[in-house]
Formats: structure tokens, C-alpha cells, sequence
């Protein structure tokens, strides 16, 4: 007994150190991410917009452009991440995410019929229309996946959202070749992109991640029961249907506000979780921590990448998401195939 307590007292520790690690590399990433650009920018310049700041174009950059760049970068990043562990353990569904499942192709689509019928109102408003366009794909894949003779199995569930994001881009790319004047005002947002935004964008973001961030910390026990099976969670006393709908209120809040921000920004979500249960196990009480952290730096990391490959342009980091993503989820098809 002694033994064991000791182990996972070592365990935690251990598990605590990794927590202040991350959040050191998502500290230097963003120091990373706020100095490195078209126009380089030294450590005392960014010291200096904070402490003295005078005006000059390097200070105005740093506190106009770069940071809140790097922190919807931060915070877009820990949303997806979340959102797909949340995802994968509810389903117990490994291919699952805001992505592969149609969340974010929904809500993509939303936003797109909005600005259509009403033209470029602000992100608040785009925000009510992502969060609908993700709860209701949601629903529909869900749904979808339900239909099949064996009923919502891991493979029904991953075809029904390839399927209805197929589907949902299509329709997209209809509205977008009919109406010119949306195509023009979101072109750049349809790619993913975290580039000129400012921090009123930020703070206007901010409660709904900040929601679905703490809803989804604190469901992150029964999380881990539901992983292991209904009946099991059911065994112990939990409320199943309750914990589900709140649970995808947190995906709906955190997919939903991540992609009126900054577009639809795949792979986050699919990667991180399993990197993170690879290191912390399958106690959900650690992977939704680490996964947001792991999140955040993942898309800071891709975001500067995106400005720096062809300088002194920059792409949309939804565009350098594959590039890690891809492979990725081709490695997990093949091992699903396998098994």
C-alpha cells in the first residue's frame, strides 16, 4: 500500500513539473512569437513596450499586431486541443475532432451565411452563428452515425462527419462562388488564419473559451469514466446524458468561438489529444491541462512558422496545419485499419 501511494505520489509530482514545463515553452513560444516576423524584434523592444513604451513603431507593432496575434494564437490553440480530447473521450473514438467530425466545417458554413445575409457585423455576431452552425453539425453527425446497422461505432461516426463536411463545403464553396462580396470579406479568414486581429478581438473572445474551457476542467472526471464505457459510468453513479449535453455545450463553446476568430483550423484538436494521452495516460484530469497547453504552443509554433517560410509574405496557419496533421492522421487510419 505504502508503495503504491508513493508511486502515484511520484506520479503527480511528476505530472506537476510537466504542467510548469509546458507553460514555460508556451512562454518562451510567445516571446518567440511576438519577436520574430517580416520585421525582427528584440528581446529589450519588447521589454521596453511594456514597461516604457514611447511610441515607436517596433513598441506599436509589439502591442498593436504581435501580441494579440500570439494570443489568439494561445488561446485558439488550447480551445481545439480541448475540444478534440473532449471529442475523442466522449466518443471513444480516436479519429475524432472539431475537424474530422464537421464542427468546424459547420460552423465555417454558418459564418459564411451570415456575412452573406448580413454582410461584415462584427465577431460577436459571428460568434452566435458558429456556435449554431457547430452544435448543429454536431447533432447531425452524431445523428448519422447512429443510423447504421451496428450502430454509433468509431468507423459510422468518422464517416459521417467526412460526409457531412464534404457536404457542407460544398454548399460553402456555392455561396462563396454565387456571392463575390462574401468570398472578398472572408477569403483569408476561410483559410485559418490568426493575422490582423487586435486585442478588442481578444477580449471579446475571451469569456466564451474561457467557459468552455472550465466547463470541460471541471466534467474532466466523468470524462474519464465515460471513456471506459457507459456502463461503466453508469456503474459508478453518473448521470451520462447530463454530463454528455454539458460536455458538448464545451465543445460548441470552444470550436464554435475558436473558428469565428480565426477560421477553421484543423488537425489541433486530432493530434495534441493523443500526443498527451501518450505522455499523461487516460485520466482526463491531466490530458484536458495538457492538451491545452500542448494546443497553444502547437499553433503559436505553426503561426510563426506560416510568417517566416516565405518572407516577407506570410500564409495562414491553417494552411501549415496539414503539413503536420496529414501524416498524422494517416498513421492513425492505418492503425485503426489494423486492429
Amino acid at each position: 500500500m505504502r508503495i503504491t501511494k508513493k508511486f502515484y505520489s511520484d506520479r503527480t509530482k511528476l505530472l506537476v513539473a510537466g504542467l510548469i514545463l509546458g507553460f514555460f515553452v508556451l512562454w518562451l513560444s510567445l516571446i518567440a512569437s511576438i519577436r520574430w516576423g517580416a520585421a525582427d524584434i528584440s528581446c529589450q523592444d519588447i521589454y521596453q513596450a511594456f514597461t516604457a513604451f514611447d511610441g515607436s513603431s517596433n513598441h506599436l507593432i509589439i502591442r498593436t499586431v504581435r501580441l494579440p496575434r500570439s494570443l489568439i494564437a494561445i488561446f485558439v490553440g488550447a480551445a481545439l486541443a480541448v475540444a478534440g480530447a473532449i471529442m475523442q473521450g466522449l466518443t471513444r473514438n480516436p479519429l475524432a475532432s472539431p475537424g474530422i467530425l464537421g464542427v468546424n466545417a459547420g460552423a465555417a458554413f454558418a459564418v459564411v451565411v451570415g456575412t452573406f445575409l448580413l454582410g461584415n457585423v462584427g465577431l460577436n455576431v459571428y460568434a452566435w452563428f458558429a456556435f449554431a452552425g457547430a452544435a448543429l453539425s454536431a447533432v447531425t453527425v452524431y445523428f448519422l452515425g447512429s443510423l447504421g446497422r451496428a450502430g454509433l461505432t468509431t468507423f459510422n461516426l468518422t464517416i459521417s462527419g467526412a460526409a457531412l463536411t464534404a457536404f457542407i463545403s460544398a454548399i460553402t464553396s456555392g455561396i462563396l462562388i454565387v456571392s463575390q462580396r462574401t468570398l472578398e470579406e472572408i477569403r483569408f479568414w476561410l483559410a485559418g488564419s490568426v493575422a490582423g486581429r487586435d486585442m478588442n478581438l481578444v477580449l471579446q473572445v475571451l469569456p466564451y473559451i474561457c467557459i468552455g474551457l472550465v466547463l470541460g476542467l471541471a466534467l474532466s472526471k466523468q470524462i474519464t469514466l465515460l471513456s471506459l464505457g457507459e456502463d461503466t459510468a453508469r456503474s459508478l453513479g453518473q448521470s451520462t446524458g447530463f454530463i454528455k449535453i454539458l460536455a458538448a455545450i464545451s465543445v460548441v463553446l470552444l470550436a464554435g468561438s475558436s473558428v469565428a476568430i480565426a477560421g477553421p483550423i484543423g488537425f489541433v484538436g486530432l493530434v495534441i489529444p493523443h500526443l498527451v494521452r501518450f505522455l499523461v495516460g487516460v485520466d482526463y484530469q491531466w490530458i484536458l491541462p495538457y492538451s491545452a497547453i500542448f494546443g497553444a504552443i502547437l499553433v503559436v509554433i505553426a503561426d510563426i512558422c506560416a510568417r517566416l517560410v516565405v518572407q516577407p509574405s506570410e500564409l495562414p496557419v491553417g494552411l501549415m496545419m496539414p503539413l503536420i496533421g496529414a501524416p498524422f492522421f494517416i498513421y492513425l487510419i492505418r492503425h485503426q485499419v489494423k486492429n
